[in-house]
């Protein structure tokens, strides 16, 4: 059964600056977190910071495919994804800078996360990773901002593996 829940805020170009938004993912958050394309807000959790603008406090400064098939180091037990929902807002509200084609992002997730991590998704869609790549739903959050404003939609997604592949000895 997936958990629901519909929470009240105002809308930032940044969505971990606002508060309820920024208390939700902390609280949803599980161990050493990937905050793919984290923007501004330093987030109260054991993360590794990634944006592709390097005027942002970040770890690194690549580009999200590049840094998820570049990435050597241990996986992580939660990814979370907040593109640029779509190309306008990364025209006017990103200088331009375009992330990475998302099937693309989403195809190469599971190399960098743990069997049993999650992957919380922020944007208009509801389903992110899906049942073809393993995930299995288990939160939506709507994060309703008033008036003619789209909603923002947060997707809590759990990496379940049907067989762990293990190395040849």
């Amino acid at each position: 059964m997936i958990h629901f829940e519909h929470i009240r805020c105002p809308l930032h170009r940044y969505t971990f600056t606002v508060g309820p938004i920024r208390r939700w993912v902390e609280k949803e958050c599980e161990g050493k977190v990937l905050n793919l394309f984290c923007g501004p807000t330093r987030l109260a959790l054991n993360e590794i910071r990634n944006d592709l603008n390097p005027d942002m406090p970040a770890d690194h400064h690549l580009d999200a495919l590049e840094f998820l098939r570049t990435w050597n180091g241990e996986r992580f037990n939660t990814i979370l994804l907040d593109p640029p929902y779509a190309y306008r807002k990364s025209m006017t509200m990103y200088q331009g800078m375009i992330c990475s084609p998302f099937r693309q992002l989403k195809d190469a997730i599971p190399a960098c996360l743990y069997p049993g991590g999650l992957v919380i998704t922020f944007g208009y869609h509801s389903v992110v990773m899906g049942r073809n790549r393993q995930f299995e739903p288990e939160k939506i959050a709507l994060f309703s901002h008033g008036g003619a404003i789209h909603d923002t939609i947060a997707t809590v997604e759990r990496y379940v593996p049907t067989q762990l592949s293990l190395p040849l000895t």
